[in-house]
């Protein structure tokens, strides 16, 4: 007879949030129920109510969980660039990835379409930390408004390229990969714009 692990309050929260995530990739976002992740995790429906509220809570704490998770990898990407280590391709790889292979595209518009507004919120709060937080000390003001201006460009070019890329690649006959190599083009022209050379 198996008997249920005790988890923690943060533990389940967390299993939650892992198992809606792999939902969201394997079936898309119509498919990050609380039904479905009580039942992924071998939770009940009330005890997942009890944590986020709703579907449209766990949705939004999903959203935020991914943001700060994609966050969290693009800069280490960008100070590894910064060190010589990395490169503008990584960062953009990943954003890119963050919104096409673990499903924060279509889970951001679904919630859009699905009246939830405030959805962005998460993902937008998390970049702007990651810009704040990347934004080094010798960089004047004047710069700091191009780095809003890039991320909010490379986050666009990444949400339209998971939502419409395919298609659209199609429709026009260019490569799949043109709107990863132009927010590439993008992101060197403006590490040599900030430090006057690219590092490494």
């Amino acid at each position: 007879m198996s008997t249920k692990k005790r988890l923690s309050p943060e533990e389940s929260r967390a299993a939650a949030l892992e198992a809606a995530r792999e939902l969201l990739i394997e079936a898309g976002p119509q498919a990050v129920t609380l039904k479905a992740v009580a039942t992924r995790i071998g939770r009940t429906h009330a005890n997942l109510l009890h944590h986020f509220g709703s579907a449209a809570g766990l949705q939004k704490e999903l959203a935020a969980h991914l943001a700060q998770t994609v966050c969290d990898s693009i800069a280490d990407a960008v100070r590894a660039s910064r060190a010589g280590v990395g490169s503008p391709r990584e960062v953009v790889d990943l954003a890119f990835d963050a919104c096409s292979k673990e499903g924060g595209g279509p889970l951001a518009s679904w919630m859009l379409a699905s009246g939830n507004e405030d959805a962005l919120d998460p993902i937008i709060e998390a970049i702007h930390r990651l810009v704040h937080d990347l934004a080094p000390e010798e960089v004047h003001p004047g710069n700091e408004l191009a780095m809003h201006e890039n991320t909010f460009t490379l986050v666009l070019l990444a949400l339209g390229d998971a939502l419409l890329g395919e298609q659209l690649a199609e429709s026009l006959s260019v490569k799949r990969s043109v709107a990863r190599d132009k927010a590439e083009e993008m992101l060197i022209a403006a590490f040599q714009n900030t430090y006057g050379e690219m590092a490494g």
